[in-house]
């Protein structure tokens, strides 16, 4: 074994994606994107629109996987990721991800990939095919590509991110050259905007608010929201604690004050459910206006869009084709 030589430390990059697999929601908005717009300010950031990932469960059909790459990128543009801030890219277009997959693959033990937690939750057709096995090799080839050190996690991603950083201690310790930075969670605030019909908000379920959503459309979902079973009319005192999905909605999207004489005013039976969907489907929708509005311009001139998305696809295979080299000398492949 070579002694070890360690790299010079390089300034944090936060490095995250999202699948390609649909519209994003409320949930993605509250929980994701306002953090990436904080992030964009302190960090050099690199944000993937992660497509192969899409493929590991959604490979029988991709025909609408070209309309969901782009409306992910109008969605994080609407929230407020700038294209002069952050790097945005298409994980297909940096083809130096796929070989860093391949050489990473070399030193993972199986058991690694095959006992993540987070394996049997992606598994929707009953057979494990070998993609999805090695989503955690790709997604640590996606995070050490650009030379990510820092990834936004929740706490139940931490075990996914633990990987990743076996496999780049691992790389490290086995070609004596510390190529690699173990990458860290930065752990954030992820409120969690629970859907319509009281399950967890998601795409498959569809029971949330869509960011691309019109004012009217948001209205008419929110009229569909469960709240208290057992309140049957108007003047019927209620509970706001046993209201299934409006009052949390509330306690999200309003401040204590309004909750307050929400939850008052609803104890007192003075307050209808339609009334209080009503006065909420006006706070989401102002919260959303600026959001929606930025999306529209965005979508009004898509090639401005693919300009966007073009230039962060070059950056991205500049920064990726750089460690690929390491990686390469490092196994005396060049």
């Amino acid at each position: 074994m070579s002694e070890v030589v360690k790299e010079t430390q390089t300034p944090p990059v936060v490095m995250s994606g999202m699948r390609a697999t649909g519209r994003l929601h409320l949930g993605h908005y509250m929980g994701v994107l306002r953090n990436w717009v904080h992030l964009q300010n302190d960090y050099t950031t690199f944000f993937m629109v992660a497509d192969w990932h899409s493929l590991t469960t959604k490979y029988e059909d991709t025909l609408r996987l070209p309309e969901y790459r782009r409306d992910i990128v109008l969605d994080w543009l609407g929230a407020g990721i700038y294209p002069t801030k952050a790097t945005l890219y298409f994980q297909s277009a940096v083809p130096e991800i796929a070989e860093l997959h391949l050489l990473l693959s070399m030193i993972t033990p199986n058991k690694w990939c095959e006992t993540d937690p987070t394996l049997k939750d992606m598994i929707t057709s009953g057979e494990l095919n070998y993609g999805l096995l090695g989503y955690p090799v790709l997604q640590t080839a996606d995070i050490l590509a650009v030379g990510g050190s820092l990834v936004p996690v929740g706490k139940d991603q931490l075990a996914h991110l633990e990987i990743s950083r076996d496999i780049a201690r691992r790389f490290n310790h086995t070609t004596g050259q510390v190529i690699f930075h173990e990458p860290r969670p930065l752990m954030t605030e992820t409120p969690s905007v629970i859907g319509l019909d009281g399950r967890k908000m998601s795409k498959s379920y569809q029971n949330g608010i869509e960011l691309a959503f019109s004012e009217d459309e948001t209205t008419k979902a929110i009229k569909t929201a469960i709240t208290d079973a057992k309140r049957l009319k108007k003047t019927d005192p209620g509970e706001p604690n046993d209201c299934v999905a409006v009052f949390p909605w509330y306690q999200t999207f309003t401040d204590a004050s309004t909750c307050e004489t929400v939850a008052s005013e609803c104890r007192a039976g003075s307050r209808g459910c339609m009334d209080c969907k009503k006065q909420l489907a006006e706070a989401v929708n102002e919260q959303l206006r600026p959001l929606r509005e930025r999306r529209s311009n965005y979508a009004q001139d898509l090639s401005q869009v693919d300009a966007i998305i073009d230039a962060g696809n070059t950056v991205a295979r500049e920064k990726a084709g750089a460690t690929l080299q390491k990686v390469r000398r490092a196994f005396n492949l060049v």
